[in-house]
């Protein structure tokens, strides 16, 4: 791939498949024990090019409050990751992703870190993976590790194409 005039690789196709109006329906759960909060939201992806893809998303959060949100996704053939940003108007931080694509090629896993939910000042590590059921509909689930070891998932998005 010449840096000037790069070939998108199936990678950066992968994302375009994102590209498009989405309704999303999300469910989080707030402490433990706790029945899960549903909310609604929607997201438009654009593409970048060929090779990145913008979502710009916003709706409700679970405590009631109004969020508008950005996420940034692309291909980084020099590290063979996937790289990208999410910000969003009710946090201060910059979420940083780093991920790979399953085997299949229907799952993508994005590695972050950022405040932990105990609200001491120290980080975590969380996850967003998506994966593809079908053109038209993509679920995000949310985790974070726990001190412990263990992946504890705390929400799930599911996203469906406006038509």
């Amino acid at each position: 791939m010449d840096a000037m005039t790069p070939t998108p690789l199936k990678e950066h196709q992968w994302l375009q498949r994102m590209v498009g109006a989405w309704e999303i329906e999300t469910e989080c759960v707030m402490a433990p024990g706790e029945p899960p909060v549903t909310t609604k939201s929607i997201e438009q992806v654009k593409p970048i090019g060929d090779l990145w893809v913008l979502g710009e998303g916003e709706g409700e959060t679970p405590c009631n409050a109004h969020a508008v949100s950005r996420i940034t996704l692309g291909f980084d053939p020099q590290k063979n990751r996937f790289v990208g940003t999410f910000i969003a108007s009710l946090m201060p931080n910059l979420w940083l992703y780093d991920g790979t694509l399953d085997a299949n090629g229907q799952v993508l896993t994005l590695d972050s870190e950022g405040p932990s939910f105990a609200g001491d000042g120290t980080l975590a590590k969380y996850q967003d993976i998506v994966e593809w059921v079908s053109d038209d509909h993509r679920i995000m689930k949310s985790q974070v590790l726990g001190a412990d070891g263990t992946w504890n998932h705390f929400m799930t998005a599911n996203y469906r194409r406006k038509k």
